[in-house]
């Protein structure tokens, strides 16, 4: 097989459909828009989510709690996680987020106490819950607040 015999599937590729080319194109005249009405027009129909002037479907369903815009972004890890590392190694953001247990956008990281420790690191956060702090120590490490 050479490169100019390549061809794709049968039926894969479809031919666009070239409306408003003249009567012979079966697609002439009204250009499948139908006669006249607001879908008709240059520029015409509604936005998306508008049902007609009717309350739309996302402003008649029921809105519950609240949500705090101003929230800070707390990744919470626990010990368990920090398993994974080498023995004295310095544990912190940059490592975390090439290891991937830290993703996206976020204000602080919180070690929490869930799971065993068993290797010596020096582990750089924004906050640590107690039991997690004494894990660490136990295990030989630092618990640095940054």
């Amino acid at each position: 097989m050479k490169l100019h015999e390549l061809s794709p599937n049968a039926g894969s590729n479809k031919e666009r459909k070239r409306i408003g080319r003249g009567h012979g194109s079966g697609q002439g005249k009204t250009a499948g828009k139908g006669h006249k009405g607001q879908k008709a027009r240059s520029g015409g129909g509604v936005r998306p989510g508008f049902e007609g002037g009717q309350m739309p479907l996302t402003q008649r369903i029921p809105k519950r709690g609240f949500n705090n815009i101003f929230a800070d972004k707390v990744v919470a890890l626990n010990v368990s996680d920090l398993e994974r590392f080498n023995d004295g190694i310095t544990v912190d953001a940059e490592i975390l987020k090439a290891a991937g247990l830290v993703k996206g956008k976020y204000d602080s990281i919180k070690i929490l106490g869930n799971g065993e420790l068993t290797k010596n690191l020096t582990v750089k956060a924004n906050a640590f819950s107690a039991s997690a702090k004494e894990k660490i120590e136990k295990a030989g490490g630092k618990a640095e607040v940054m």
